[in-house]
């Protein structure tokens, strides 16, 4: 995800400058989703949609604080990356895209109890550790000591 927003944003692919504004801006809202979820990964997904609107809107809103040192680490690759420079109501509107993106990709993917599968299910699951496996019973003739 992060170097798919990357690369539409400074890679030359020809895409409308539209797009490359705001195509960054709906992935990074979608990695906000999917970092909250891997958080709480049982959470239902309108909840991890919440928290993450939150936290972008949150990030967002840090864009309005102005100190020398942070001026400076914005005008970094790095800085532009993680804390952007100016403040913007569109970002937040795309980052509500991408949430609500994720959100919807999560919630279809999700079994039909609504659970996800956690690693503890998994190991409650049979496996090949806990399958007993029988020799199959074939009529041998001869057998290994008899060839001597």
């Amino acid at each position: 995800m992060i170097a798919a927003g990357v690369g539409v944003r400074f890679l030359p692919l020809g895409l409308p400058r539209e797009v490359v504004k705001y195509a960054g801006s709906v992935m990074w809202g979608a990695m906000v989703y999917g970092l909250v979820a891997f958080v709480r990964p049982a959470a239902r997904p309108i909840r991890l949609a919440a928290v993450a609107l939150a936290v972008a809107v949150l990030v967002e809103l840090f864009r309005l604080v102005h100190t020398p040192g942070l001026d400076a680490f914005r005008l970094t690759l790095a800085g532009q990356l993680l804390l952007g420079r100016i403040f913007s109501v569109w970002n937040v509107l795309a980052y509500a895209i991408g949430i609500g993106l994720a959100a919807a990709l999560d919630a279809g993917t999700r079994p039909p109890t609504g659970r996800r599968r956690s690693i503890a299910d998994a190991l409650d699951s049979p496996g090949a550790a806990d399958i007993a496996f029988e020799p199959t019973r074939g009529n041998i003739k001869i057998r290994p000591a008899d060839f001597s």
